[in-house]
């Protein structure tokens, strides 16, 4: 960032502000933003051997672009990471060009580079089972096991991603019917809640040795601090290697289950892309991607004609 001129700087981070305070962006996001476009910006300073005012970014050329996405597979960026950072450069840019008046058609005109969009992998139904069965065996404390077990119905239940869960307060407890989450950008949604998971939070509830105040997280550690997601996907890692599940068998990988699963059963689309939280029914519509695949593993594999 010391490469980017002050006015650029400034540029950035009040474009940053807008995203979190309009746009509703995470932390996780406003960090990416930030060294995706500052990543870029620097680039351009040593590209044309001075620092690029925000005059200066007006004038960037396709050749420019192109000497910028050259640079960045070169140093070792994948097609999917380079697509993400064209994308933040572009989101700024078409920002830039509205406030100062100037016309962005060399960096939006830039193709993003082909790549072919992984596929959720989900577990297949026993093997989920499997993993509720087994998580609690984890641990040698039970209060411990009990909150492990809680967390991963919740994932597989609800189709909670782990920040979700562990963001859940002591307020929470006992669990209601249907649960607010807020979700992504401060997306909001309304889960309903299975006895299954009611029932493992109940228990996780009781067993817990440390006081659960209304506005303090549900989910604690051993020492009563908030639960980390790390010793969530370490008891994941662990239960997994018991199971001999593959290591694409990861929490998230739960709520994938959740939406594949519902899907099989006969699950409308648009309510599982509800479900999820999901702002466009494209990222719900992966997991018939999925299920299609899993249809068709099965026609090879018993059909008389395949």
């Amino acid at each position: 960032m010391t490469l980017i001129s002050p006015a650029c700087r400034d540029a950035l981070q009040d474009w940053l502000d807008g995203q979190k305070a309009l746009a509703g962006a995470s932390e996780n996001t406003i960090i990416a933003y930030r060294g995706d476009v500052g990543d870029f910006l620097s680039f351009m300073t040593l590209h044309h051997g001075n620092p690029q005012g925000l005059g200066a970014l007006e004038r960037i050329s396709i050749s420019d672009m192109r000497a910028w996405m050259a640079q960045t597979r070169a140093g070792g960026a994948g097609a999917r990471s380079l697509a993400r950072k064209l994308s933040a450069v572009k989101s700024f840019y078409r920002w830039l060009a509205e406030r100062a008046g100037f016309e962005p058609t060399a960096v939006l005109a830039t193709r993003s580079p082909k790549f072919q969009k992984k596929l959720p992998r989900p577990l297949a139904e026993d093997a989920a089972q499997a993993v509720l069965d087994t998580v609690e065996l984890q641990s040698t404390t039970n209060w411990v096991g009990a909150r492990d077990v809680a967390v991963v119905t919740l994932l597989y239940g609800c189709g909670l991603r782990i920040s979700e869960a562990l963001g859940l307060k002591g307020a929470d407890s006992p669990l209601p019917a249907s649960l607010r989450i807020i979700g992504k950008g401060g997306k909001e949604r309304m889960v309903p809640v299975l006895d299954a998971a009611r029932d493992a939070v109940a228990t996780y509830v009781r067993l817990c040795p440390h006081p659960l105040e209304q506005d303090a997280p549900l989910f604690r550690g051993v020492r009563g601090g908030p639960l980390h997601a790390r010793l969530i996907q370490g008891a994941m890692a662990r239960t997994r290697m018991q199971l001999g599940l593959p290591a694409t068998a990861t929490p998230h990988a739960l709520r994938h289950s959740f939406a594949t699963h519902l899907l099989s059963a006969g699950g409308d689309l648009r309510a599982i892309q509800e479900l999820l939280g999901h702002a466009s029914l494209s990222t719900t519509q992966a997991y018939t991607a999925v299920d299609t695949a899993r249809l068709m593993e099965v026609y090879d594999r018993t059909h008389p004609k395949a």
